[in-house]
């Protein structure tokens, strides 16, 4: 099985492409990077952005799917909305199951979007995904409905299903998962780790997904996995979310 990630370079290595690609590799998949930018960062810290040009995602993307048969691909931070409409073109020309993770903002604080990134998402992107995975804060962003209990994520899941199959993360939410699958919510409960060894979750998390959606599971099998993997790799990090002790 041959994956993608579309998504921004951490050189610390916690998150981006290079978590991707060890989550990949952990699973049993052989994953493929398209970088959309370059940051200065660690997991304290984004010191400074640099956007990839467009026609340059581009050309990486037709690069890889020149040789590689790809079904799955998953997104990170794509930044611009130049980006989302360029890798919305690709996945319509490939034909390409994307799950996207709508990155806005890292774990140590940086802004890793264009402030009309939330809805050029709605409108370019997440209509073509098989599935989405926002965090608290970026639910709230994509459906403008705050996010504090378990009912108003429903309420947001709901809204945001609409537009394409998502789970509403629950680290900030006392592990609370929301999911809105082919029009059914449901709610699974992750237990929660006290530490700050949280960098790259996000990352680990969706490329799992595609991993075990790559291996033939089912949507909602493939997040419950995933879900267990994240936590496990939450659990046995030290500098940042690594691969888990599976």
């Amino acid at each position: 099985m041959i994956v993608m990630s579309i998504a921004g370079v951490d050189p610390s290595g916690g998150a981006g492409i290079f978590a991707d690609i060890k989550t990949f590799q952990a699973l049993g998949v052989y994953g493929t990077g398209i970088v959309t930018a370059l940051t200065a960062q660690n997991p304290q810290k984004m010191y400074s952005l640099k956007a990839i040009e467009t026609s340059y995602v581009e050309e990486q993307i037709d690069a890889v799917l020149d040789t590689y048969n790809v079904e799955y691909i998953k997104t990170g931070m794509l930044y611009s909305t130049d980006i989302i409409k360029s890798v919305s073109k690709k996945i319509r020309e490939y034909n390409l199951k994307a799950v996207v993770d709508p990155v806005m903002v890292s774990t140590s604080g940086g802004e890793l979007a264009k402030n009309d990134l939330s809805q050029n998402l709605l409108k370019y992107l997440l209509p073509k995904a098989i599935l989405t995975t926002p965090n608290v804060s970026e639910a709230e962003k994509l459906t403008n409905i705050k996010i504090t209990n378990e009912e108003e994520a429903k309420k947001a899941c709901e809204k945001l299903g609409k537009t394409c199959n998502n789970i509403i993360t629950g680290g900030h939410l006392n592990g609370i998962n929301t999911t809105y699958i082919d029009g059914a919510i449901s709610i699974f409960k992750q237990k929660l780790l006290k530490t700050d060894n949280l960098h790259g979750s996000g990352c680990n998390f969706s490329a799992a997904i595609v991993s075990y959606l790559s291996q033939k599971n089912d949507l909602k099998t493939s997040i419950l996995k995933a879900s267990d993997y994240t936590y496990e790799s939450i659990k046995n990090g030290k500098y940042g979310t690594l691969i888990a002790k599976l």
